[in-house]
C-alpha cells in the first residue's frame, strides 16, 4: 500500500479509504443490503492486513449501526493511533425539528454521539454530508471549529456541494480564524466527470485532498454493460442509487465498453482500470470504495500499483459526454 498526504496537511493516508456504508444492521435505515457485523468482520481485517489505514462511515449509515459496527471492530484489531477514522453530520438521525442538518446544536450533538457509537474520543477527520440550506455557513464553521477546538476531531472536510460553496466556505474560515475543511468527498468516476469543471481546480488550488464516493458508479464501472448487477447497483434496494446515472446511458454505455475493452486488453478485471483512473488524477488522494466480496478489496489495492498511460486515459475519457449535476443532495 502507498500513502500520501491529505491535502496541505501532515496526515498521511492510504490511497485507498474503505468506505463502510456496506456495513450495519440490515434493518436499520435505508439500507437494506448492510452486512452485519459477523459479516463486516472480515472485510476490516482484510483492509488492515492490505495496509488501508483509511476508514469513513457517516452518523447516518444503518441508523447508526455503522458507527457502532465499525468501531467496536477497528478497536479490536488496531491501535487507534494507527488508523484514520472518518464519520460524517448532516442527514436525519431522528424525526424532531433538530435531528437533521448543520446547525450548532447538531452538530454539538451529533459528535458526542458519533463518539460514543465509534467507542473513541476524537475522530480524524469529521466531514460535512451535505450543504445545510437552512443553516448559516458562518454557524456551521464556527461549530465545526468548537469541535476541533474541544479534541473531538482532528480536522474537518466536506461533501458534496457546488464550488461556489465550497470557496465561500474556505474563504469565511480564513477570514475567521476557524478550522479549514482539508478534504472533498464528491462524486466523481468515469462515468460523472462534472466536478472536472470546477470543484477539482478549486481543491487543487486551495490544497484540498479529494476522496471521491462512488468511483465504481454503483458497480456499473465493474461489469460489462447492463450485466446482472446486485440489489443496490440497480437499484432495486438503493433509492438513493437509482436517480443517478440514468439521463445519460447511451454516452455511459460507449465509455463502460472503453472500460471493457482496456481491462481486457491489460488482463486485468474492469475495476482495477476504473481505479487506476482515479489514482492517475493529481488532485484524488484516495477513492472511496466499498467491499462486500473480498474481490472487492483486493481490486482496489492492486490498482494502486497499476499505472496508466496518458494515451490509455484519453482512451476511457473520450466517450465521455455533458451530464446532469447529479449527487448534491
Amino acid at each position: 500500500m502507498n500513502y500520501t498526504r491529505l491535502g496541505h496537511t501532515g496526515l498521511k493516508v492510504s490511497r485507498i479509504c474503505l468506505g463502510c456504508m456496506s456495513y450495519g444492521v440490515p434493518d436499520r435505515g435505508p439500507h437494506p443490503w448492510s452486512l452485519p457485523e459477523k459479516e463486516t468482520r472480515p472485510f476490516i481485517k482484510q483492509a488492515l492486513d492490505a495496509g488501508i489505514n483509511f476508514f469513513d462511515t457517516a452518523n447516518v449509515y444503518s441508523d447508526g449501526t455503522s458507527e457502532e459496527i465499525v468501531g467496536k471492530l477497528l478497536k479490536e484489531m488496531a491501535p487507534r493511533e494507527t488508523i484514520v477514522l472518518a464519520t460524517k453530520v448532516h442527514q436525519r438521525m431522528r424525526p424532531d425539528a433538530n435531528g437533521a442538518g448543520l446547525s450548532r446544536k447538531a452538530i454539538l450533538t451529533e459528535i458526542d454521539n458519533s463518539l460514543r457509537r465509534l467507542g473513541t474520543d476524537y475522530v480524524d477527520l469529521y466531514q460535512t454530508h451535505r450543504w445545510d440550506y437552512d443553516t448559516p455557513i458562518e454557524e456551521t464553521l464556527e461549530a465545526l471549529n468548537d469541535v476541533v477546538r474541544a479534541g473531538k476531531a482532528r480536522y474537518i472536510g466536506a461533501s458534496s456541494m457546488y464550488a461556489w460553496q465550497f470557496a465561500k466556505a474556505l474563504y469565511l474560515s480564513d477570514q475567521n480564524g476557524w478550522a479549514r475543511f482539508i478534504s472533498m468527498q464528491n462524486h466523481y468516476n468515469l462515468m460523472y466527470r462534472e466536478e472536472e469543471r470546477e470543484m477539482m481546480p478549486l481543491c487543487q488550488s486551495e490544497g484540498v485532498g479529494v476522496i471521491p464516493w462512488s468511483p465504481l458508479a454503483r458497480g456499473r464501472l465493474a461489469r460489462p454493460w447492463k450485466t446482472e448487477g446486485t440489489a443496490r447497483s440497480t437499484g432495486t434496494r438503493d433509492a438513493f442509487g437509482s436517480t443517478l446515472y440514468v439521463p445519460t446511458e447511451d454516452a455511459d454505455h460507449k465509455t463502460v465498453d472503453a472500460l471493457q475493452a482496456l481491462a481486457a486488453q491489460r488482463g486485468v478485471p474492469m475495476a482495477q482500470i476504473a481505479l487506476a483512473w482515479h489514482l492517475s488524477k493529481p488532485y484524488v488522494t484516495a477513492p472511496i470504495i466499498g467491499a462486500t466480496k473480498p474481490e472487492h478489496l483486493s481490486d482496489a489495492v492492486a490498482a494502486v500499483e497499476l499505472k496508466l498511460s496518458p494515451e490509455e486515459v484519453a482512451r476511457l475519457e473520450a466517450p465521455y459526454v455533458p451530464h446532469p449535476v447529479m449527487g448534491f443532495k
